[in-house]
């Protein structure tokens, strides 16, 4: 056994106290290093875009992604859900997955697709016609003909639906349906409806409806309890909830964010329905700002793009709002937007030749860049879909 000194204990006890002090000295630099690049990273935008293309490598390019080979010659009608990427051609669905493999094919007769898409769920009628289809993951759920005219269509997150029909001696009619295919009840109105939605519980629907009765047009939002529909025979004595719009506004986007807030978007604004009360989230026609695009279909946000023109550029801003807390995120590029599309919490925001995906945090998720033109892009929780004349390329975002 060897027996330590007095000295040569203190020297280790300085050894280990030095030791100590120089890793308590670099993690305390390598700690401010990353709050300073952090700090910089949040608060200034080119070296932010200089992070993301160089360090982060969020940049990808045409023709080094995966594809799938459309045919020119056909009218392709193509959406994403759950995890696939759908093409809907001569009354076929077929389903491919992110690695451009061939998952599916369905026989759908419909002549002019009217979809709506959420979680693992397809909804898909015939746009003024009677068929109706529920598809989930890779097969039919169920499907129905109905009496009535599809004018607009909707799905939540557990396969509850809810159809608007025309053609019949009321203006329009909603139907309701479990995600079985049953169905719960049906909505008589004597005035237009716009869209409705179903919470994410399945305990209420919500619809807007336009009344013309009179000289200037009259939005009402109603919202109906489904257990109490139901029971009742008409839904008329199930309903919970009605917030009438100022006159001349009109509604585009119904919409239940996390599954329990309702957000309805007009033509001038996006409000915040809370029972039989209305709060303006968002004003889309705010003097001395040029508003270009809006959105409510995300799951927790809404967002507005701004765009502001200077002497030899344009500036473009996206606002984005969480409809819960009420807090704000940005993002800003240069340069002119040509068309927007979201799901979930990604924003596609499509430049032409460049798409740039971002998130509800107001960070860039993915750039992509073109050699061509975009024709469109769909977009899933995973994954988005470029669209090409004779290709989609796929991108995980």
């Amino acid at each position: 056994m060897k027996i330590i000194g007095i000295d040569e204990e203190e020297d280790i006890k300085k050894k280990i106290n030095h030791k100590k002090i120089i890793i308590i000295v670099t993690a305390s630099v390598l700690l401010l290093a990353v709050i300073i690049l952090f700090c910089l990273y949040m608060g200034n935008r080119h070296f932010r875009e200089f992070t993301d293309k160089y360090i982060l490598m969020k940049n990808v390019t045409e023709n080094n992604l995966v594809s799938i080979q459309l045919d020119e010659t056909e009218n392709n009608n193509i959406y994403t859900y759950d995890k696939y990427i759908s093409i809907f051609s001569k009354n076929a669905l077929v389903g491919y997955n992110k690695y451009g493999n061939k998952e599916y094919e369905l026989k759908v007769e419909i002549s002019n697709p009217i979809v709506d898409t959420n979680n693992r769920f397809l909804l898909i009628g015939d746009k003024d016609g009677k068929k109706l289809y529920l598809i989930a993951g890779n097969s039919i759920v169920w499907e129905n003909t109905l009496d009535g005219q599809i004018s607009k269509v909707s799905v939540n997150k557990n396969g509850y639906v809810s159809v608007i029909l025309t053609g019949t001696t009321y203006k329009s009619i909603i139907q309701t349906f479990d995600n079985n295919g049953k169905e719960l009840f049906k909505t008589y109105l004597n005035s237009v409806a716009v869209d409705s939605d179903i919470s994410g519980d399945n305990k209420l629907l919500s619809f807007s409806e336009v009344s013309t009765n009179g000289t200037l047009a009259q939005t009402t939002i109603e919202t109906i309890s489904i257990s109490k529909a139901k029971e009742q025979d008409t839904s008329s004595e199930s309903i919970l909830y009605k917030v009438k719009a100022k006159n001349n506004k009109v509604p585009l986007n119904l919409k239940y964010q996390d599954g329990k807030r309702l957000v309805c978007m007009y033509n001038d604004s996006i409000d915040l329905i809370n029972n039989d009360s209305s709060e303006e989230l968002f004003n889309l026609q705010e003097q001395g700002k040029k508003i270009t695009y809006a959105s409510s279909e995300l799951n927790s946000n809404i967002f507005r793009v701004i765009e502001k023109n200077n002497l030899l550029s344009t500036e473009t801003t996206v606002e984005i709002l969480n409809t819960g807390n009420k807090s704000t995120n940005m993002y800003v590029l240069d340069g002119t937007i040509k068309e927007v599309y979201c799901y979930d919490s990604t924003i596609a925001l499509n430049m032409g030749r460049e798409v740039h995906f971002i998130g509800t945090n107001g960070w860039l998720i993915k750039k992509y860049n073109s050699n061509q033109e975009i024709k469109k892009i769909v977009l899933n929780s995973d994954f988005a879909g470029i669209i090409y004349r004779d290709k989609i390329e796929i991108v995980d975002c």
